[in-house]
């Protein structure tokens, strides 16, 4: 029996999240599904279009901002939910930014913090940059704390809460350096 598009990207997460991205080759994904890796080609041209169905799917499952917030809370709410929806995949952080890195999808993140600038008044060439300048600093927060994670898991390090409370910290270190930018405020 065949296997849709659908399934081999649930097996690929799968596979993800017990083993890491480093071992998420075609040859383990097709030995999951009982296929060739060959016969994934089917689906993907190539190991990096996976990742991006991959990143997109991870993305997929974040929580929906509320629409009624002002826009530095919006801009807060967007950076959390992405956060939570990497950190819930092993290297979920990895796979995106990967992924950006190739230009081959994971929009949904941009976009989301894209709109929840909306309101800041910012002109679209500064809110592009706050956008990717909050992007990057989800991305790389998060890659840290899951190799942080990780190699406590591994008992390579003990544990070490400080990361996870300065990720709001830092946020808000950049949302108020984007709203000291926005139109009416003094520099």
């Amino acid at each position: 029996m065949g296997h849709s598009r659908t399934d081999v990207v649930a097996t690929a997460l799968g596979v993800l999240d017990r083993y890491g991205l480093a071992d998420l080759t075609m040859r383990r994904l097709g030995a999951e599904l009982d296929v060739r890796a060959s016969a994934l080609y089917h689906h993907f041209p190539d190991k990096q279009h996976l990742l991006a169905a991959v990143a997109d799917e991870i993305l997929a499952r974040r929580t929906p901002l509320p629409a009624d917030l002002p826009w530095r809370d919006r801009v807060s709410a967007a950076c959390r939910s992405l956060r939570d929806a990497l950190l819930a995949w092993t290297d979920g952080a990895e796979v995106v930014a990967t992924v950006q890195a190739y230009g081959l999808g994971a929009d949904a993140a941009y976009g989301d913090l894209r709109a929840a600038l909306d309101g800041a008044g910012l002109d679209d060439e500064l809110a592009h940059t706050a956008a990717r300048t909050l992007l990057h600093l989800v991305l790389g927060h998060t890659t840290a704390e899951q190799t942080h994670l990780q190699a406590v898991a591994a008992g390579a390090l003990p544990d070490d809460p400080r990361l996870q409370p300065d990720f709001d910290l830092s946020v808000a270190l950049v949302v108020d350096g984007v709203g000291a930018r926005a139109p009416g405020r003094r520099r």
